[in-house]
């Protein structure tokens, strides 16, 4: 631990370049895939989506981490042709994701300026609200969607702070400062311990210091046995709704940033979760990202527990601060198990499942894994994530699928070459035998936080030979 603490941070966006190539020779594969780019020069690129003839369409966020504003677009991606743009949003993104049904793409929006929402957008740009105000004006957003064998739409929403109170490291990723009032909103009433935490006044510096509890806004002190109120929209949850907008449900909550949601080819519902930061008033060490299954009524132990385990545990104490304690006097449940765990501060995020035996690993999930944030989210000595792996959701094994070549693990801003930047989410194709990865770009990070590049986003297709 003593190395540990002198050492500096070596994230995989600390100490890259702004530029970037692209080529798929640098990128490594199971023998008998290929890969190839079919789309470069994306601004923020997040999801793909097919229609019904099977074209091919893709969103720019329009809003990254670094404050970064920009248009979210819907565009359709022609073969051997410039995008053509089919819908443009508000600046309320980010974009999160996309999918086809019935004639129209259900996009999520993040909501970071007016609240999160579903939309729903013709094939001629036509776009209509599904849902709206849902509580994404914090860390994380409104996520998904994907439509159930039930014809119903599920979706993530993500939390407004790393582990339940707000603080230092909300004020830097800029919404404390538009969003004074805004907190986390649990799923059911829950009874707090009275845990508060002590920091600089950020929204007013001349008047000192601040204690903050955890489900309320920044400064607000809490009680033990202080009840705070559920809500049906409430963070770290899994929602749906019917496609029309009526009859929105809690599926599941206690989740931090459930941010790629998928149906296995049997029907269960699965979804990826972003751990905890080494950041903030609470921060916690070591948390890993999360496949979990979801169960209907669940709670998945969100803000006292990591992947089942309990963050009172010493394993969870980041170095030279406070061990954590629970913030909640009674928890509504007992986490379940996680189907795997990805490495610390991967960014699991957008998957799907195999379902065609041509391109193989049938009922294989494939997870792209967006990589470290560093050092904003926590040091780290070695760049984790930046590939795609596949898991079987049978036995939690997770294997390497598409990672750069080299000697290091990294992106390729870093690590040199034209491979693979940062992916965020994969989709097959309709028939399934090729799996379409979005390739976010470049993101520097460094003590004041991240710096997105635009125009760096690449749309890769992998396929057997």
């Amino acid at each position: 631990m003593s190395c540990y603490s002198v050492r500096h941070s070596s994230g995989g966006g600390q100490s890259a370049e702004s530029k970037r190539e692209v080529n798929a020779g640098d990128i490594a594969l199971p023998e008998g895939y290929s890969i190839e780019a079919i789309a470069h020069g994306l601004t923020f690129p997040t999801a793909v989506a097919f229609d019904e003839k099977g074209d091919l369409y893709a969103i720019e966020a329009g809003y990254c981490y670094g404050e970064a504003f920009g248009t979210p677009r819907l565009l359709r991606i022609p073969a051997n042709a410039s995008p053509q743009t089919i819908a443009t949003g508000t600046n309320n993104g980010p974009w999160t994701g996309v999918i086809f049904q019935g004639g129209n793409f259900y996009i999520a929006e993040g909501g970071v300026n007016q609240g999160g929402r579903i939309l729903r957008v013709s094939l001629q740009g036509e776009m209509t609200p599904v849902v709206e105000g849902l509580p994404s004006f914090g860390d994380h957003h409104t996520d998904g969607p994907v439509i159930g064998s039930d014809g119903w739409l599920y979706f993530g929403q993500g939390t407004a702070s790393n582990s339940g109170v707000v603080g230092e490291d909300n004020a830097k990723f800029g919404w404390l400062k538009r969003h004074p009032e805004f907190h986390d909103i649990p799923g059911e009433d829950i009874e707090l311990a009275g845990q508060n935490f002590k920091s600089k006044n950020f929204l007013n510096p001349d008047k000192g210091m601040v204690m903050t509890g955890a489900f309320v806004p920044f400064g607000t002190p809490t009680t033990p046995g202080q009840v705070i109120k559920g809500a049906v929209k409430c963070s770290g949850s899994v929602l749906r709704v019917k496609p029309n907008g009526s009859n929105l449900e809690r599926v599941a909550w206690g989740f931090r940033n459930p941010f790629g949601l998928a149906f296995s080819p049997d029907g269960q519902l699965y979804v990826t979760d972003n751990g905890y930061d080494e950041r903030g008033s609470r921060p916690v060490w070591g948390a890993a990202d999360i496949l979990w299954e979801v169960r209907p009524g669940v709670w998945y132990g969100w803000p006292d527990f990591s992947a089942g385990e309990p963050l009172i545990l010493k394993k969870f104490k980041t170095p030279h601060k406070a061990q954590p304690k629970f913030v909640l006097a009674k928890h509504p449940g007992t986490p379940p198990d996680s189907i795997a765990r990805f490495p610390v501060h991967s960014s699991a995020d957008g998957f799907d499942f195999s379902r065609n035996d041509k391109f193989g690993y049938r009922g294989e999930a494939f997870v792209a894994l967006l990589g470290d944030e560093a050092p904003a989210t926590g040091k780290i000595l070695h760049a984790a994530g930046f590939k795609v792996v596949r898991v079987n959701v049978k036995n939690g094994v997770i294997e390497d699928f598409a990672v750069n070549k080299g000697k290091h693990n990294g992106p390729a801003s870093k690590i040199g070459g034209g491979g693979l930047e940062r992916p965020v989410s994969v989709k097959f194709n309709r028939e399934g035998d090729a799996l379409y990865v979005v390739d976010f770009g470049v993101i520097l990070h460094d003590k004041r936080g991240a710096h997105p590049q635009q125009g760096t986003g690449v749309i890769w297709k992998i396929a057997r030979k």
